[in-house]
């Protein structure tokens, strides 16, 4: 059976995307599924090119038991060749997204984090990077909400 690739994608790639991408990963070696998703994240901008994950994100993420060691990088044309799905945080990211995608196959990748919420009622999962570490916590039941219904969906 071939991976499931999944790129997440925010603004730079130091707050949402990494988040999101080290929740998924915690779930699907949990859940024994590592040999069945290949997991990434970017960002829309390469401001923070290289930086691990925020450290207020990195903080509030680690009391939930997830680490967060990624390096931030930004969307690349052939991210849309390699990745299966690729997931915005909201409608900024999306709209990025779909002026960056070279064709019609790969806008059809492109879709937003809160389409896989379960119980969070919410049209994107909101930038925290000027909020505080409530707006961090909010931010990771949304990503934790989404995640779970990844796995759901894809397994």
């Amino acid at each position: 059976m071939e991976k499931l690739k999944i790129l997440f994608v925010c603004m730079g790639n130091i707050c949402r995307s990494p988040a999101a991408e080290g929740i998924l990963k915690k779930k699907v070696h949990e859940a024994g599924l590592d040999d069945r998703f290949e997991i990434d994240s970017a960002g829309m901008y390469g401001y923070h090119e290289g930086e691990l994950p925020n450290p207020r994100m990195r903080k509030q993420a680690s009391a939930r038991g997830y680490e967060l060691t990624s390096r931030s990088r930004t969307v690349r044309t052939d991210d849309f060749y390699r990745f299966d799905r690729i997931v915005g945080m909201d409608d900024v990211n999306i709209h990025y997204l779909m002026s960056m995608a070279p064709d019609d196959s790969s806008r059809q990748k492109i879709c937003c984090m809160t389409d896989f919420c379960r119980i969070h009622r919410a049209d994107h999962v909101p930038d925290p990077y000027y909020g505080d570490s409530s707006d961090f916590d909010h931010v990771l039941d949304l990503l934790e909400d989404a995640c779970d219904g990844i796995v759901e969906k894809y397994t």
